[in-house]
């Protein structure tokens, strides 16, 4: 007997799964990217990131749960010591762009799919994924002095993917 993929029993297709199992891996990148800050804050940003992802995995809801657990085999456990590797995009505004952009499509396709309750918890773990990550590391300032904890390009993208999102 084939066993049905993850997807099918919340009613989407292949191609509707790959958007919302893509998107909070994306939201990760998008704010990383949004302050170009160094290594070390751009891994800290990651696994901050990585570890929102994976607290996916207990969500009460079903769809964050799967989609978390879907990722996690995916790309990595870091309770298992495993690391995302580090993306940089060429265009960070571009490519945050796009993101927001997936982002409104994940939240019509919800919309259409789920239930609120679902449609709102997955929403709302984006926005705490984009969180996790612009406070995993200070921004700016000179040696560590005047450094901000969430600078104004990471403050805009998480903003404004609350807003997209209605969270």
């Amino acid at each position: 007997m084939i066993e049905e993929p993850a997807y099918t029993g919340f009613g989407f297709s292949d191609e509707e799964w790959g958007l919302l199992v893509g998107l909070p891996q994306s939201v990760l990148t998008a704010a990383s990217a949004a302050e170009s800050d160094g290594t070390r804050a751009t891994m800290a940003e990651g696994a901050a990131g990585l570890e929102s992802i994976s607290a996916g995995r207990e969500s009460a809801s079903p769809l964050v749960a799967a989609v978390a657990g879907e990722i996690v085999t995916r790309v990595g456990d870091p309770e298992a010591g495993e690391e995302l590797p580090v993306i940089a995009p060429e265009d960070p505004r571009a490519y945050a762009e796009d993101v927001l952009a997936r982002a409104k499509e994940a939240t019509t396709l919800l919309a259409a799919r789920v239930g609120e309750g679902e449609a709102g918890a997955y929403r709302h773990w984006l926005v705490e994924i984009a969180e996790q990550v612009v406070g995993a590391a200070s921004s700016g300032g000179l040696l560590g002095l005047g450094a901000s904890t969430v600078s104004p390009s990471e403050r805009r993208f998480r903003d404004r993917l609350a807003q997209i999102l209605h969270d």
